[in-house]
């Protein structure tokens, strides 16, 4: 039996702040966007990758991936959207097996209303405790990261 590989003093820093992040963040930007729009993060997120897209929509599965969500969670959430009418759900142009997620006007509206707060809010409680060179070196650390776990992960694409 192989002995395990333990992490050293600096690796169990990292990583504990690594889990730390991940918890606080998400929540700290999960309550701004509460208190500004009464939605999630994940909501945000999924309106924020339709709103990017050419032509405002995406495939399910697509946005699935963008937003690291199972197709279950997605449709749920997408259902919740389409009652607030930010979303429509419509067979693709080119193929009608496949389910899209178009944005609507009012969608729009509401990422763009919402967006100049949320990006304060990740500027704030991240983006300003690191320098330019942080900024850097935490892009590639993580594009690294992600490339192991999926090494076609969609933000990899435009790397």
């Amino acid at each position: 039996m192989t002995e395990p590989r333990w992490l050293n003093a600096d690796e169990r820093r990292a990583w504990l702040a690594l889990l730390s992040i991940t918890t606080l963040l998400p929540a700290a930007l999960d309550t701004q966007l509460h208190a500004a729009g009464k939605l999630s993060l994940f909501d945000y997120n999924v309106l924020a990758m339709l709103s990017e897209a050419e032509g405002r929509f995406l495939p399910m599965s697509e946005l699935a991936a963008r937003t690291s969500a199972s197709l279950s969670r997605l449709s749920h959430v997408v259902t919740k959207l389409q009652n607030r009418g930010w979303l429509e759900r419509r067979p693709h142009p080119g193929d009608a097996r496949v389910t899209t997620a178009h944005l609507t006007d009012a969608g729009m509206e509401t990422i763009v209303k919402l967006a100049p707060g949320h990006v304060e809010a990740v500027r704030s409680l991240f983006l300003d405790a690191l320098s330019p060179k942080d900024v850097a070196d935490l892009a590639r650390i993580g594009e690294n990261i992600v490339a192991r776990l999926d090494d076609d992960h969609w933000i990899l694409r435009d790397n």
